[in-house]
């Protein structure tokens, strides 16, 4: 147990300093490479920048874990508290408990953020801040498919849950019906809420006896159950940002219209799966590292663990990209690597656990 409390002390302190210093090094970074861009007030700058330090947290998290278990083995090497653990009856397992159990937990911690908070959508609200001077541009001629239904949104607006000029357009039998033509609408409840609509009926036989296009209008209407305005936005412009409720609400809704969900199963991978390949890298890592620095070149091995985890975590993250375009699967493209990962390092734990 104090083996546990004091390198979890020393692990999350160095988590932090790391995780800080990245965060204000790639802010930094990105606020003097935008600089000319960013002629906006003093407080939309300041919520510029705090969405590009949600971004940068969101990216660089679970890097930060391992380099601070890096720093934390080289602190516990030079200050010959390792030797000393061992020395007391400590084994290597022990050493790396700690290590695991705080990593899992801050990525649990991680991951339930992702659920009550704004992160998935930090970098798109700084750039529409950059680009528009606004937390959300509206979103423009939005044709999609609902049921037996085709719509169009001229303009809607996530923020505000709302949309104008809009067009319900209904078959039967593949042959147009009706269409529902009103001004505004506004997402209430569960639903689509219009308070006044035109609604266009085609008679089923066009011909000189026929009445014609009739007109008539309607009051308070409920249209698209389900369809919350984030979810239209991101589902039908192909965004791959979603948090963890619009992600499984969308994967719901267009499994039910056998729609292709791969976008989706590779935004619910990269929240739940994709960043446990840390515990994974740390239990490898872990075990390259002699006791003492007596058998080890500190700078050399802290430069080639830095460099392969910067590698490892690059090639993930390339990965991710590409099944976010589609260009892979999102199992081969996130589950598999995380899985390789896992079983590495869970042969390394069994090799080193059994030979204590």
């Amino acid at each position: 147990m104090l083996a546990f409390k004091y390198i979890s002390f020393h692990y999350l302190k160095y988590f932090f300093i790391i995780l800080i210093s990245l965060v204000l090094f790639l802010v930094g970074f990105d606020y003097m490479q935008s600089a000319d861009k960013l002629d906006i007030s003093a407080n939309l700058l300041l919520i510029y920048l705090v969405y590009k330090t949600f971004f940068a947290i969101d990216i660089l998290l679970p890097l930060s874990l391992v380099f601070a278990m890096i720093s934390t083995k080289i602190f516990l090497i030079r200050s010959n508290a390792l030797v000393s653990f061992y020395s007391l009856g400590y084994s290597r397992v022990d050493i790396l408990k700690p290590f695991v159990v705080v990593s899992t937990a801050v990525i649990l911690l991680f991951i339930f953020l992702h659920s009550v908070s704004n992160f998935a959508h930090s970098d798109e609200m700084a750039k529409n801040i950059r680009k528009n001077a606004q937390y959300l541009s509206p979103t423009r001629d939005l044709f999609f498919t609902y049921k037996d239904k085709f719509v169009y949104f001229s303009k809607m607006l996530p923020l505000q849950e709302s949309a104008e000029d809009i067009r319900v357009f209904s078959f039967t039998n593949n042959f147009l019906k009706e269409v529902l033509v009103a001004k505004k609408a506004s997402y209430r409840g569960d639903s689509w809420h219009i308070n006044v609509a035109d609604i266009i009926t085609k008679p089923d036989d066009i011909s000189f006896d026929s009445l014609g296009i009739k007109v008539t209008q309607e009051k308070n209407l409920e249209i698209l159950q389900g369809f919350r305005p984030k979810m239209l936005d991101q589902v039908y412009e192909g965004k791959v940002n979603f948090t963890i409720k619009d992600a499984i609400d969308a994967y719901s809704l267009l499994k039910e219209q056998n729609i292709n969900t791969d976008l989706i199963k590779s935004s619910l991978y990269k929240i739940f799966v994709y960043p446990f390949f840390v515990p994974s890298l740390i239990v490898i890592i872990f075990f390259f590292v002699p006791v003492s620095v007596r058998f080890l070149n500190v700078s050399l091995f802290s430069f080639g663990a830095i460099i392969s985890s910067m590698l490892i975590w690059a090639i993930l993250f390339a990965l991710i990209e590409l099944s976010s375009h589609k260009t892979l699967s999102s199992e081969v493209g996130i589950l598999l690597p995380v899985f390789i990962l896992f079983l590495i390092a869970l042969r390394q734990w069994r090799r080193y656990r059994l030979a204590t």
